[in-house]
């Protein structure tokens, strides 16, 4: 009984590169001290006593910068590597973190957190990039999942302290996730020697603008329902801890424990769920079925009854829903690219969920304030089949095509 799990999990997990596996220590370092943004509006509101609105507005503060910091950061990985984009973007952000912590008004906090999430942001297509070099085409999609492996239990570790911390002082937090930043870095350091970065050749570059993704029509509406989709999905970082904290009355330990949920369920599943449906299905099969389970959590908080045991429930099905979508999500785009333009498409996808960084909080904090979150859940649910529904005619449209290539 015992030794059949603990096969699949071996074979889940086997064949991936020693400096994949570096890697992720580094990232599950860093994601072990996320505590400042899934507690900062609740941190904004209840401490520091801004409005609703106004919380919404640092939040898309961060997502503003995170679309400045992803444009810059996948450009400065093309022309330095990856390496010490990731390095300094870590040690910096460890500063910041601890910088912001200080800042107590809303421009002020507004202003530190766009800077902050440049930084931080700026490390995403760099991460990306390095994930692809560590890696073989035959278990790419595997590295990126170990790499969400890595985040996603490191999220639970962080948020079940970051939960504990913001009970008793909520300050800490930045402190904690500023230290964990400047150990990644130190880390990053001390376990993957520096890689040396290869210049382009003049070809090389001209075929670096021919295939550029701003050219990929396909793919740049598969950002643009991405964007959709990250915006309905990023509410449970956002807008649910909010809605939990002041329409349930659930305590900020209990948040903290729900976020640790999701890690938890993904550090445990999603390397085996990615083992067993690779290459089964098209990508997209089992992204919309994903989409639309999301769907069907969040209309699960306007019809089931105010306890915690629904918020539990809810949170699993929006975990499943996500293990469904993003590795695939991943499968789908990494198959567009080649290795001399995966650090600008990678940099593209950084720049949709940065967008919905931007938006989520923003319209979701307006709609709450202006019509309730009862409204609020409604209309992310029916967003979710939407966008559903359009990856389903963007993947048949371009099977279509494939089809009638092969043709010729």
């Amino acid at each position: 009984m015992i030794r059949y799990p603990l096969q699949v999990y071996k074979k889940a997990f086997g064949g991936l590169s020693a400096a994949t596996w570096y890697l992720s220590v580094v990232l599950f370092i860093n994601r072990s001290g996320t505590m400042v943004v899934p507690f900062m509006t609740i941190y904004a509101t209840q401490q520091l006593h801004f409005s609703l609105s106004q919380a919404g507005l640092v939040m898309a503060a961060f997502g503003t910068g995170a679309i400045a910091g992803a444009f810059a950061g996948g450009k400065i990985t093309d022309a330095v590597g990856f390496y010490p984009v990731q390095v300094a973007a870590l040690l910096l952000g460890g500063v910041l973190f601890m910088c912001l912590g200080l800042l107590h008004t809303f421009p002020t906090l507004s202003a530190g957190a766009f800077v902050l999430s440049m930084c931080n942001e700026s490390f995403r297509p760099a991460n990306s990039t390095a994930i692809a070099h560590y890696s073989s085409a035959e278990n790419r999609t595997r590295s990126y999942s170990l790499n969400r492996f890595a985040i996603n239990l490191g999220w639970a570790c962080g948020g079940a302290l970051g939960g504990f911390i913001a009970g008793h002082n909520y300050h800490l937090l930045f402190w904690v996730d500023g230290g964990t930043n400047i150990l990644a870095a130190l880390l990053l350091l001390k376990l993957l020697p520096p890689v040396k970065h290869i210049r382009h050749s003049k070809e090389a570059k001209q075929a670096l603008q021919d295939s550029s993704p701003y050219r990929d029509k396909i793919y740049l509406w598969f950002i643009v329902l991405l964007t959709l989709f990250a915006t309905c999905f990023m509410q449970m970082f956002g807008m649910q801890p909010v809605f939990l904290k002041t329409n349930w009355h659930v305590p900020e330990q209990r948040i903290g424990w729900l976020m640790a949920e999701n890690g938890i369920m993904i550090a445990l599943f999603e390397m085996i769920v990615v083992y067993h449906l690779e290459n089964r299905k098209r990508p997209m099969y089992f992204v919309c079925r994903g989409m639309l389970l999301i769907s069907v959590a969040y209309v699960l908080l306007n019809t089931l009854p105010a306890v915690f045991a629904t918020s539990v429930l809810v949170i699993a099905l929006i975990t499943v829903g996500e293990i469904m979508c993003l590795p695939f999500l991943n499968s789908y785009w990494i198959t567009r690219t080649q290795p001399h333009n995966r650090g600008s498409y990678a940099a593209l996808i950084t720049m949709a969920w940065s967008t919905a960084q931007v938006l989520a909080p923003a319209a979701g904090s307006q709609l709450a304030a202006w019509a309730g979150f009862r409204t609020l859940w409604w209309v992310i649910s029916i967003l979710c089949v939407a966008t559903a529904g359009g990856m389903w005619l963007l993947d048949k449209r371009e099977n279509r095509y494939l089809q009638e290539l092969l043709k010729l």
